[in-house]
């Protein structure tokens, strides 16, 4: 994955409220690899089934089973923004993300959604007042994937789906559960201390994605 795909999502004049992100010139976020195809297919019943259906459709976006290959866990847009400038500003980084219908949809390794509302009670990690619900998709859940292509920006999908950082191998780091926690105690403390003024040098993040573990 090119860093210049991860030119994402800030308080930027062209970021949506969606949590999407239109990068110069108005096109958006280039898609999916094969080998990234691959892999969210492989999430499926049928992963050559998706694949064709991709080859043939590449602009449709699908509803795969979570459990197995990821789990995913759906935010806010701005909380899920805050949650990814700390994954990458001051973590490891993300696995793939996605928009879906103003909410964004983190890729998480299995067993997080199982894991992460046990510890986000735990007392001992302090107050979580800050943190809105996540809602943790796991086994005997599903979500709808966006298409592998971008669709043309002057015709967006009524369901609002797009890859904000678009799976690139078939074997894509995940964050667990203990490293989402970490993001959204951090994000929650942030936006305590929001300024009302931008900051001097506010615009378009970068995500250098060979920091990722």
């Amino acid at each position: 994955m090119s860093s210049t795909r991860d030119d994402l999502f800030s308080d930027h004049p062209d970021a949506h409220l969606d949590g999407s992100f239109d990068a110069p010139g108005g096109s958006g976020i280039s898609g999916v690899t094969p080998d990234g195809a691959a892999w969210l297919a492989s999430a499926g019943t049928y992963p050559r089934s998706t694949l064709t259906l991709w080859a043939e459709r590449p602009q449709a976006p699908v509803v795969l089973p979570c459990g197995s290959v990821f789990d995913v866990v759906s935010t806010p847009a701005i909380f899920g923004r805050r949650m990814l400038d700390r994954l990458w500003h001051e973590g490891p980084g993300s696995g793939p993300v996605a928009v879906f219908r103003g909410r964004i949809l983190m890729f998480t390794a299995p067993g997080t959604a199982h894991r992460l509302p046990s510890l986000l009670r735990w007392e001992e990690f302090g107050r979580t007042d800050g943190i809105p619900p996540l809602l943790c998709h796991g086994t005997g859940d599903a979500v709808t994937v966006p298409a592998p292509t971008d669709v043309d920006p002057q015709s967006p999908t009524p369901a609002g789906s797009r890859w904000l950082v678009a799976p690139d191998t078939r074997n894509p780091w995940l964050p667990g559960p203990e490293v989402l926690l970490w993001a959204a105690v951090r994000a929650a403390r942030a936006a305590v201390r929001i300024s009302i003024f931008p900051h001097p040098d506010q615009g378009a993040k970068v995500y250098d994605v060979s920091r990722r573990r």
